[in-house]
């Protein structure tokens, strides 16, 4: 890669950082506002297990 590819590379990743950096500072916000709620663990949880069961059956059958 040129030297001069890498700077407009450069140039674009800190536009493009300072692009979504208002949209990272509202979730860190909204992210401290709902952290005194309960986790929906149950959520999380069980699809994975699913997807883990499935994934054996898939390697148990070949």
């Amino acid at each position: 890669m040129a030297a001069w590819e890498m700077v407009l590379a450069g140039i674009f990743a800190v536009l493009v950082t300072m692009w979504f950096l208002p949209g990272i500072r509202e979730s860190m916000k909204r992210d401290k506002e709902q952290a005194d709620q309960p986790k929906d663990w149950r959520g999380l949880i069980l699809p994975l297990i699913f997807v883990i069961l499935f994934v054996m059956l898939l390697i148990s059958i070949v």
